[in-house]
Order: C-alpha cells, then sequence, then structure tokens
C-alpha cells in the first residue's frame, strides 16, 4: 500500500453569516469605499452558498501582477487581476457552482455585444442562484489599508426585460471566525451594450483569504463578463502597506541561507547548534560560501537544525526546498536524512509534513531536494533537518526555500514504427538451437522438446489469432544461484516510452518446496520485474507481467531467474512485445456499453401530447451512478479549490489515514476522531459515499510502537477495544469496511494471536455493525510481478477465511500498478470474478514523469475496470500532487493546473455520461440509450416548460419513462 503523509491540518470554518438590517444595506451601496466594518448581508439565498463553500478547481496562474499593467482613469497602475481579459481562457478564474466559458470575437454568440477583433470574453451560464458567478482569488496581491478600484466591463444574456445587475462583491474568510461578504458595486447589464461597473474597496485588516467575485442577476441569467480591473491607484500606498515582509516568487524565505550573518535566525532543535568554516583537521570545508553550520550533541533522531519561517510561506502556494547537507561523527558512514516542516495551525493542532529525503554520506556534500504545500493559514510554521542516530552531527551548507516554479508540460512520446505485437526476442521457437542466448551465470543450457504449442491465455488475448509455438523449450541444468538462466540482449530492440507486455511457459524440476519464477530485466544497473510465478509441481505455467522504459538505457537484458540453486529451469515460448492500448480501447468501449448502458424510452401524455410531434427535447445526465471516488485527508479541506474539484468530479472518498488505528489511537488511550469526523462530515455534507479504510492492518510496520510492545492478553484486548470503539461510533455511517488491511504481505496479529484472529476481525466488526459490506484488500493482484498476491492465491485467502466463517463480501485490489497492460488486469478480474463477491479497486494510481504516458497508464486501469462486469467502484489513491503518496501520479499540479492525465480522467467521465437530444417522434416518444445515472429531461412547448427527473438503473429491458405535459 502506498501510504499518504501524516497531515493534520486545522479546520477552516465556514459559518452563516450574521444579517444585518435593510437599512445597513443601502448605506453601504452608496459609501463609494467599503470597509471590513461595514459589513453587510447582500441577500438570504447566500446561506445556500455557505453550506457548500466550493469553488472550482481550475489552472492558477503564478504569473505575476506586474505583467497585467493597464491604464486606469489618469494615472497607471498594476491590475492585480490575472488574466483580465479572458485572452488565455478561464485561466485563474473559477466559476461558483455554475459552468463557464469563454466566446472569441466574432463568433455572434450574443450579437447585441459588439466585441473588438482579437479579444473575447466569458459566459457565466447554468446559474441557479443569483449569488453564482465568476471569481477569483486575490488573497496574495492585497493588502490592509490600501484603498484599490474595481471597473469591470458586464453584460446579461437570457430571457429578462430590460435590465439586470451585475453586482462585485469580495468573499472574506478568516481563520476561526466568519466569512464576511463587501459589496463593492452594482450596475444594471442588458442584452443590447457593455456596461461599466466601477467601485473601490479597503480592507482595514488582512484576512486569511480574499474572493474577488462577479454575480446578480437572476437564476438561468447569463452573465457575460468582458474584463476586469483592479488597481490600486498610489503604488506607494500599496508598497508601504506592510506586505514588505511577503517574499515575491524568487526570494528565498530562508534568512542567512548561507550563514554569512552567523548563526542568526538558526537554533536547535533539541540540541546545539555551532558554526565552522572547516571541521576535522580541514577535510570538510563548504562546498559553497564562507561557513556551515552543524547540529551537535544530539540525542534523538529528530534532533536538528531549524529555522521559524513563520509569516513567510504563502498559503495554497507550492515551494521547493534544496539543501546542500552531509553527516560526520559517531562512525556513521551514511545515514538517512530529512527536511520536514512543523506546522501549528490557529486551534493549536500540530502536524508534521515530511518535505524530503537523502541519503546522507560522511564523505561528500549532498543535495536534498522536495517540494511542499501549506493549505491553510497557520500560527507557526518551522523547517528543520532531522534524520540521522542520535549522535551524529547533520551539518549544512545552506538552505534555499522558494516558490515552486512551474514544471514545462509535458510532450506526447513520438514512436515511430511501434510494431504493435511483435515478438523483439530472438529465436523465441529455438529453431537454431540456442542461438541468440546465453547463459547468465556457469550453467548448463540446451534445447529439449515437450513444451506446450498453444500461446499462453494473456498473450493471446493482446495478440488475437497467432501461430503455434514450436514446443521446443529452453532446459537450465547446473544451477548453483537462484539467478542463473537463459538469457538475451534486447537493447537495441526495445524503444522508449512504449509498454510492453511479457508472456512465457516456464516449469522447475524436482524440488522440495513452492519455487518463485521471474522474468526480469536488466536495465544498466537497475533490476526490473517482468513477470513472476510461484511453482510447487511439474507442470508448466503461464507467466505474465509487463514494463517500460522511460530513459535510454546502454545495456538492456532480459533474463529468467528465480528457482533456488539446484532446481532446474524451464522456460518455452517467451514474447515480449509492445501492447497496442488504442485497440484494446475499441473493444473495452464495446464492452462497456453492453454493461453499463441501458435503453430508455420518454413517454409524453397529456392534453398537449399530439400537437408535440416534431418538439425538441433534450435529456442531461446530472450523474453517473458507478462508483469513482478517490482518497482524501483532513488536511485537504483547508484547499477550496482541492475541494471543489474533489467534490465535482468524484461521489465516493476513502480517507487516506484518519480512520487507521495509528492516527486515531497513536499513544494508548489517547483517542482522535477529530479528523475522521470532518472529513466524514464534509463528505455526507457532500452526498459523498465513504469507505472505511481500515480497522486493522497486517503489515508490522503500520502498527503503532505501544501496540507491538503488549503481550498477548493486552493485544487481543486492545484488538478488542479497536473493534468496539470504531465500529460503535460509526455505525451505519461507513457502506464498506477493510477489516485486515494487506493480509496477503503481513502477519503481526496472525502472528500473535493466532490463525483465527483474522476470521474473529471479520466475525466482530459484522456483529457490531452488520450494514457495511466486509472487504479483503491487497495489492499486487492485478499485475502479475507478485507471488505473495497472485489472483490464485488470493482466491485460496478469500475461500479459507469463508470456510471458518468470516463474512468477507467484497474483494479490494488496490490497484498501485507500473505499465499496466489490459489482458493482464483483466485476466486477474476473471479469475476473481468466480467467486461472486463484488470487486472494487480501491487504491488506484499510475506514475511517469511523462503525463501522456500517466494518462494512457490510468485510462487503461479505468477502462478495464468498468468495462468488467464484476467491478463495482473504483476508487484513485489521491490526484492532487503533494498530497499522492507517489510522486509523478497526481492528475492536478499542487496549485490547481490539471494536468493531461487529469483532463484524461475528465475525459472518460464526459464519455461515460449521456446527453441525447433530439426530437419527440409520431408515437409522443423519445429513445435513447444512457449510462446507468440520474437524468433530467427539460421539453419546451409554445405553452410551458416541463421538466423531470429519472433514474436509469440496470436492466436487461427498456426502461419506461412516463413524462405528463398536461
Amino acid at each position: 500500500m502506498k501510504r499518504l503523509c501524516a497531515f493534520s491540518f486545522a479546520r477552516r470554518l465556514f459559518k452563516p453569516r450574521t444579517t444585518h438590517s435593510q437599512e445597513s444595506k443601502e448605506r453601504m451601496e452608496q459609501s463609494p469605499i467599503v470597509t471590513v466594518e461595514d459589513n453587510f448581508d447582500l441577500q438570504e439565498s447566500r446561506e445556500s452558498m455557505e453550506k457548500s463553500p466550493m469553488i472550482t478547481a481550475n489552472n492558477f496562474d503564478t504569473q505575476s501582477a506586474t505583467e497585467n499593467e493597464k491604464e486606469t482613469g489618469s494615472y497607471a497602475a498594476t491590475n492585480i487581476i490575472l488574466n483580465h481579459e479572458f485572452s488565455d481562457g478561464l485561466h485563474s478564474w473559477h466559476p461558483n457552482c455554475c459552468d463557464a466559458f469563454v466566446v472569441p470575437a466574432g463568433s455572434g454568440y450574443h450579437k447585441g455585444l459588439a466585441v473588438e477583433e482579437g479579444c473575447c470574453y466569458a459566459v457565466v451560464s447554468n446559474r441557479k442562484e443569483c449569488w453564482q458567478g465568476l471569481e477569483q482569488d486575490i488573497t496574495s496581491r492585497v493588502s490592509a489599508g490600501s484603498t484599490y478600484t474595481v471597473s469591470a466591463c458586464v453584460g446579461a444574456s437570457g430571457t429578462f426585460q430590460g435590465s439586470v445587475e451585475v453586482l462585485a462583491t469580495l468573499k472574506l474568510v478568516y481563520q476561526n471566525s466568519e466569512t464576511s461578504y463587501l459589496f463593492i458595486a452594482k450596475k444594471a447589464a442588458s442584452e443590447e451594450c457593455w456596461e461599466i461597473l466601477e467601485g473601490s474597496f479597503s480592507l482595514s485588516t488582512m484576512p486569511d483569504q480574499v474572493i474577488f467575485y462577479l454575480e446578480g442577476p437572476p437564476a438561468r441569467i447569463d452573465l457575460l463578463i468582458k474584463s476586469v480591473v483592479i488597481s490600486c491607484p498610489s503604488s506607494t500606498a500599496c508598497d508601504s502597506s506592510g506586505t514588505s515582509s511577503v517574499c515575491t516568487d524568487d526570494d528565498n524565505i530562508i534568512i542567512n541561507p548561507q550563514f554569512d550573518d552567523g548563526l542568526n535566525s538558526w537554533s536547535g532543535r533539541g540540541c546545539k547548534v555551532a558554526l565552522h568554516d572547516s571541521m576535522a583537521d580541514g577535510k570538510i570545508t563548504p562546498m559553497s560560501g564562507k561557513s556551515f553550520a552543524s547540529a551537535t550533541e544530539r540525542t534523538q533522531s529528530w534532533n536538528g537544525i531549524q529555522q521559524d519561517v513563520t509569516g513567510r510561506v504563502k498559503r495554497k502556494l507550492a515551494y521547493e526546498v534544496s539543501a546542500v547537507v552531509r553527516i560526520y561523527g559517531n562512525n556513521v558512514t551514511t545515514a538517512d536524512l530529512r527536511s520536514t516542516l512543523y506546522v501549528k495551525a490557529a486551534d493549536n493542532r500540530e502536524r508534521y509534513i515530511g518535505i524530503a529525503s537523502v541519503q546522507a554520506t560522511d564523505k561528500d556534500w549532498v543535495k536534498l531536494q522536495g517540494k511542499f504545500l501549506i493549505n491553510d493559514s497557520p500560527s507557526q510554521v518551522v523547517v528543520f533537518l532531522e534524520g540521522p542516530p542520535a549522535g551524529t552531527d547533520i551539518l549544512l551548507n545552506n538552505l534555499v526555500i522558494k516558490h515552486a516554479a512551474k514544471a514545462p508540460p509535458s510532450s506526447p512520446p513520438v514512436i515511430e514504427d511501434a510494431g504493435f505485437g511483435v515478438n523483439i526476442i530472438t529465436n523465441t521457437s529455438l529453431n537454431g538451437g540456442t542461438d541468440g542466448w546465453f547463459p547468465l551465470g556457469n550453467c548448463a543450457m540446451s534445447v529439449q522438446t515437450g513444451s506446450p504449442h498453444i500461446m499462453p491465455p494473456m498473450a493471446r488475448d493482446s495478440l488475437g489469432v497467432h501461430e503455434p509455438l514450436s514446443g521446443r523449450y529452453i532446459l537450465v541444468a547446473n544451477r548453483t544461484q537462484n539467478w542463473m538462466g537463459p538469457a538475451q540482449m534486447i537493447t537495441d530492440k526495445v524503444k522508449l516510452y512504449l509498454t510492453y507486455q511479457v508472456s512465457a511457459w516456464v516449469k522447475i524440476g524436482q524440488t522440495a518446496g513452492p519455487q518463485n519464477v521471474n522474468v526480469a530485466l536488466g536495465v544498466d544497473s537497475q533490476w526490473v520485474n517482468g513477470g513472476q510465478a510461484e511453482i510447487s509441481d511439474d507442470r508448466w505455467h503461464e507467466i505474465g507481467g509487463s514494463f517500460r522504459i522511460e530513459k535510454q538505457a546502454a545495456k538492456v537484458m532480459v533474463y529468467i531467474q528465480g528457482p533456488a540453486a539446484g532446481v532446474d529451469l524451464m522456460v518455452a515460448g517467451l514474447q515480449i512485445f509492445p501492447v497496442d492500448r488504442r485497440a484494446r480501447f475499441r473493444h473495452l468501449k464495446k464492452q462497456t456499453a453492453k454493461l453499463r448502458k441501458r435503453d430508455v424510452m420518454l413517454k409524453f401524455s397529456g392534453s398537449d401530447s399530439g400537437s408535440l410531434f416534431g418538439t425538441f427535447v433534450r435529456v442531461r445526465q446530472l450523474q453517473n451512478s458507478f462508483p469513482f471516488g478517490s482518497a482524501i485527508s483532513r488536511t485537504n479541506m483547508d484547499n477550496e479549490d482541492f475541494n471543489a474539484f474533489f467534490v465535482k468530479n468524484f461521489n465516493w472518498a476513502v480517507f487516506g489515514n484518519e480512520l487507521k488505528w495509528y492516527w486515531t489511537e497513536a499513544q494508548q488511550g489517547n483517542l482522535n476522531y477529530k479528523d475522521a469526523d470532518e472529513l466524514l462530515d464534509f463528505c455526507t455534507k457532500n452526498n459523498i459515499q465513504v469507505r472505511g479504510h481500515c480497522i486493522f492492518w497486517e503489515v508490522v510496520g503500520t502498527v503503532q510502537a505501544w501496540v507491538q510492545s503488549l503481550n498477548k492478553n493486552d493485544l487481543m484486548t486492545a484488538v478488542q477495544n479497536r473493534l468496539t470503539g470504531l465500529l460503535t461510533r460509526y455505525k451505519g455511517k461507513f457502506p464498506h469496511y477493510d477489516v485486515n488491511n494487506e493480509m496477503m504481505h503481513g502477519s503481526f496479529y496472525q502472528g500473535r494471536l493466532g490463525k483465527d484472529i483474522r476470521v474473529n476481525m471479520f466475525k466482530t466488526a459484522h456483529q457490531l455493525d452488520p450494514s457495511p459490506i466486509l472487504f479483503v484488500n491487497d495489492y499486487h493482484v492485478e499485475d502479475g510481478c507478485d507471488t505473495r498476491s497472485y489472483p490464485e492465491k488470493y482466491i485460496e485467502h478469500i475461500l479459507d477465511l469463508q470456510e471458518h466463517g468470516a463474512p468477507v463480501g467484497g474483494i479490494g485490489i488496490q490497484g498501485h500498478i507500473d505499465s499496466p497492460v489490459g489482458p493482464i488486469v483483466c485476466s486477474a478480474l476473471d479469475k476473481l470474478g468466480t467467486l461472486g463477491l463484488p470487486i472494487w479497486f480501491t487504491e488506484v494510481d499510475v506514475s511517469s514523469d511523462n503525463e501522456y504516458v500517466r494518462a494512457d497508464d490510468l485510462e487503461v486501469m479505468l477502462r478495464e475496470a468498468y468495462a468488467h462486469p464484476a467491478v463495482e467502484g473504483i476508487m484513485l489513491w489521491g490526484f492532487w500532487e503533494l498530497f499522492i503518496s507517489r510522486s509523478n501520479a497526481h492528475l492536478v499540479d499542487a496549485e490547481g493546473d490539471i494536468n493531461e492525465a487529469g483532463k484524461r480522467y475528465l475525459a472518460l467521465k464526459h464519455e461515460w455520461s449521456s446527453h441525447p437530444h433530439g426530437h419527440i417522434d409520431e408515437q409522443g416518444q423519445f429513445s435513447f440509450s444512457g449510462f446507468h445515472g440520474s437524468y433530467e429531461v427539460e421539453v419546451v412547448t409554445v405553452s410551458k416548460k416541463i421538466t423531470k427527473k429519472f433514474v436509469v438503473d440496470k436492466g436487461d429491458n427498456a426502461l419506461v419513462i412516463s413524462v405528463d405535459i398536461s
């Protein structure tokens, strides 16, 4: 399992605002400058926004405001609004609980509003409340005490007479206080011409977050915005407003980073710090500069050198950390050295954020690099170095923390002559004896006959009709090491970024016990797993796997290894070929349509039904009922952009850490359910169901020290208390539980309490809360690369639990996978599907430096799962950079930009939603085929508009929906 970092962010409170009198509103609307003290309530309907204060995640623009200079009135001032004329689409803008898009000049979209050539404007549509509009976070670009002028060019479109009012408003969020709203100005707008909305505002104190937005027209009226300018007339006033202490994007937030000013601003964390120009009789000198510091007299691994950076770190900005470090003393030559962030929230909740780690040595300086992001506005932030054993000094030459530069976007790999399905192995049939092959190690290699003539099933699913195999195989004897076996060089045949499938028949000689057989690749000095099988008999076994190489290698060798020394190894029909994912996708689309869609007939009836022939019908799917979910953590809830993307694009959740025992009871008897309660509350309010993950975790490294120290009787009591406490507290609130995580890869509880403990965990959980489905959950089930958890062994494990009375109701496949191949994943699902239990992918993540390759991997997993009848849900193990445990696996970067993998996910979600439209036929009917889920149909006649919501559930027969138009 890939674990999320153990964050515990402070809760951001969104409380209902105090309602002021109408008289106060009128006074403020007449005031040219609005301050915090004059706050008022714009309209009661905003209460619904406070209940779900989400804004849609989009691309966060880190462009300097100085790039948006514009003439305003009689002076030149900096426009703090980014992308103010929508020349970059909706970059930096966010629709608030509605939709938005940009229309170029000359489109004729709104004929009454003229737009200059080369310009464009934004359209805010699908507005259901008057407060819904377009917004931009301007927190980092405004300051208290300065006066800002606002000028916006606005219009409106829709069914209305005369004009409608457009309002400019500020949303002010304070930590542990009420969210406030400031009215700035309003303007009557129409469809005939653009209007200029003007006003100004000033802030007497600086909130934690300042959001500017335009709103106002009634529901279903489109709001049009051509440009927005917010400027500070006096640059002197802006510069002197107290923002000088805030670092710009290019500033190092570390004070005295190279110790030019001695140890000023530095201190020891539980130890002493000292300044040096050299150490060890001059053998250690600075890599750069004149000095370096040491953290010395360390008695704990967490002791180190630190600096308080409170007030110099901005929320929701990603920072990159770079330090030059080494270790010294106590006869330690290498040690893990880490940079960590201590964060204390306004409510005194503490957390530690791991930034980066490096293997430091006593021989040379090494560079430690990483990134972090803080979602809230903490009361204290301290960066420090830690990690080496007590008694070993930490040496620091310099430390730099800057706003992280945007990574350049990936380009799709260009692969010429991919050769899909073409085997790159020489002499697979062994017609030329062992030509092209060589023995790895001092072993004997010969060609024999008697192996299968048929292609292994997983390869056959990829290659289709194929010539029979030759029936010849390589016999490797006299093996004195487990790595000895047949090998072949394939350096010049492997192409970068292509995904290769591996397939072979393997067999072993006589042995006393099970043996692992592995197709491996030596890529320069790196070992790459191409597939594994466990063999304990004298039959031929299929071995299947995959790999991909993303960096040019000087040498690539494939070899087969694994059985113990003295055990003969036999290999037949080795195939390594690039897979055609697009061809597989075409097949899966057909399977998906059969499985996840249903024919629907809308039958219209009523007094006007006879005159409806030819009337236009529009059907919109509101939500696909299939569970698409993601892991989230408490720290994420302080980031409005994260929340908005999550709520909009997922309908299930799982907590990364907050429900695990090591989180809820890190110290014996000190229970912490606050984080889980807040996450559950957030999900409940947004109609998102949550998987309970997990009650126990069988891997010893995840078990708290105090639990590991208990004797057998006390451990049994602690296990019972854990079950009772968790299952009674959340009775009926989690539809799933992963009972004992990763039993195929760990045995702490079974080893200490006996085999029956696993069954008893399931039984007791069911007794305490009979409603949830109880799951097993494990990794490397679906990829062919782990003999501990391959499908057959997982099936045996589940059946054994059930035979002993465990109410196992679901199968969890985590889905942490590299270079997935569809037929291999599907084969695992087919085998597990024979148990008749629902299968969920519970923790899917894929990783690649190249976003397009990552997107392809993700598409493989999502399509295979969605097209398989046994799969009933898909959970991602996170999607936001720095809040997903695996590097290069995110769909959205730290500051909200959606990358190619994220775009692919959204494209698939769009593909799997139905929005048919057409006309009512002569029989008063409209038919379509739609994905399972909730819908709304809209029909507009001469006299009325009819809408009706309905649900398309699973079923073999066509669903008939009656729509009464009387």
